[in-house]
């Protein structure tokens, strides 16, 4: 089973060096009976449709495909509730992880996030000088919250 496991952290952005060039990110949710999360993301050129399962600590399973890119725009512009989330992500290497920084726009400018993926939740990374506070669980900084709870209305 694929399966996800990560921590998620508020970021000090005085005291990042980001890379060059982020990459261009737009995702939306559809709607779903349960805890299962359907993410459909335009990433740069590219397209992906995501499901997700529900959280338990730091792991879901998670299951994720590359669409096309006509078909993403339709599926957003269709199939999904809700705006949209955009952010500019950028790709930040701290010793043996690869770091996921986030910069929202939109409803959520303002929001920073960081995120990094393990190989299993025991795993504890090492924490760039950058990291403030450590939100990982925190359902308000999940993407798909986001929508309905905007970072403009905390």
């Amino acid at each position: 089973m694929a399966q996800e496991i990560e921590r998620k952290f508020l970021v000090d952005i005085d005291k990042v060096e980001l890379p060059e060039q982020g990459l261009t990110i737009c995702q939306g949710y559809i709607q779903t009976a349960d805890k299962t999360t359907v993410r459909v993301r335009i990433m740069g050129d590219k397209a992906f449709l995501t499901l997700k399962g529900a959280t338990h600590g730091f792991s879901r399973s998670e299951f994720e495909y590359e669409i096309p890119l006509s078909d993403a725009r339709q599926m957003l512009d269709e199939l999904c509730t809700g705006p949209v989330v955009d952010k500019v992500r950028y790709l930040i290497q701290h010793q043996q992880h690869l770091w996921e920084l986030d910069i929202f726009s939109g409803d959520n400018q303002g929001l920073i996030v960081a995120e990094v993926e393990l190989d299993s939740e025991s795993e504890q990374p090492a924490l760039p000088e950058w990291i403030t506070q450590e939100v990982t669980g925190d359902k308000r900084y999940y993407n798909s919250n986001l929508l309905t709870h905007p970072f403009k209305n905390w």
